[in-house]
């Protein structure tokens, strides 16, 4: 099949190919606008907003792929379990809107949130809020009653303030050859995850990655009939053989993996990230099964051929993470419940 102009390049970021080397002058340009954008945030030269609820932004400083919204759908429902009302935001990409803040519904159209939020909404069952202004999309949750919230993608959102930032890396490709764009995949330079709070890498690491890191792994939950939501038990596999794989997102090498460890021949359909399918897309001439990432089916959601399977995954990060994000948000909690007490007299 034939490579994407995105996909080639972002082979070459990964494998360090050597026309990159003519690129560098254009790196230390994007370089020093970056961390002029920060000096006027951290200055206050421009304007950041500090909700009164606790901030976690999820996000990455690598271009393609990382496991980020897994994270965010783990992080989302294990805050609802013990007891917190999350709320996730989005900048809502590949999405557009005539009335932001926009709150995502299961009928909302994905040309108006994005695939990702739409996703999200479903796989989660809290509020989601798509606002290219973050501070108001987290003042719409604050508001509909959300104690702590989630910045899906929000590393380099700089106008919302945060109280935790969780940076994914994916732990095949790592940071590439560690050069910023447009000569590498750096969303920004390396030093900037000493000011993060948690790294979490997906995957084993076949790379020297900074430490300390916390691991976390996809793993398939479940088999899904796009037609009907159907939902069946990975075990209990509804087809065998030769399939067609579909990923239209930032890493499909990834998914066509994961469908192939469970025992398929894997005929793999690379799209770009954000891909809006068509039904000419996975009309592929023959009657065998097409397999497709939660992401894709929220924009395939029309298409009514039975032969169409989600194969839906989850993070499940180490027990040393969740051990260590407990702590975070307990002292949290504390700080929070300090500053709201009535002052004690001097």
């Amino acid at each position: 099949m034939k490579a994407t102009l995105s996909s080639r390049l972002l082979s070459a970021w990964y494998r360090d190919a050597a026309w990159l080397k003519g690129l560098v002058p254009l790196e230390w340009l994007y370089r020093g606008v970056v961390a002029a954008r920060t000096r006027a945030y951290a200055s206050g030269r421009k304007p950041v907003w500090r909700a009164p609820i606790p901030v976690i932004v999820v996000g990455n400083i690598t271009l393609g792929g990382t496991g980020k919204s897994p994270l965010v759908a783990w992080l989302a429902r294990w805050l609802a379990a013990q007891g917190y009302r999350p709320g996730i935001l989005s900048r809502g990409y590949g999405g557009r809107s005539h009335a932001y803040p926009l709150r995502v519904q299961a009928d909302t159209p994905v040309g108006e949130c994005g695939d990702e939020p739409l996703m999200l909404a479903a796989q989660t069952g809290v509020p989601v809020v798509v606002d290219p202004e973050r501070p108001c999309g987290a003042r719409r949750l604050f508001e509909e009653g959300c104690d702590i919230l989630i910045s899906d993608d929000g590393l380099q959102h700089l106008a919302l303030g945060r109280d935790i930032e969780l940076v994914v890396v994916d732990g095949e490709r790592g940071f590439g050859n560690a050069h910023c764009l447009p000569a590498g995949p750096l969303r920004e330079p390396l030093s900037r995850l000493t000011g993060c709070d948690a790294l979490i890498v997906n995957g084993h690491s076949r790379k020297v990655l900074p430490e300390p890191y916390y691991e976390m792994h996809l793993r398939p939950r479940y088999w899904r009939r796009l037609v009907d939501d159907t939902r069946l038990e990975i075990g209990a596999q509804p087809f065998s053989g030769r399939v067609h794989a579909v990923a239209g997102i930032g890493n499909p090498e990834r998914f066509f993996t994961t469908v192939a460890a469970l025992g398929f021949e894997v005929e793999p359909h690379p799209f770009a990230d954000h891909h809006e399918f068509r039904a000419e897309d996975l009309a592929f001439g023959d009657d065998r099964p097409v397999v497709m990432t939660a992401k894709d089916a929220v924009k395939c959601r029309d298409l009514t051929d039975t032969r169409y399977w989600v194969l839906d995954v989850e993070a499940c990060p180490e027990q040393r993470f969740i051990d260590w994000l407990e702590r975070r948000l307990e002292c949290l909690v504390e700080i929070s419940r300090v500053e709201q007490s009535p002052s004690r007299e001097r």
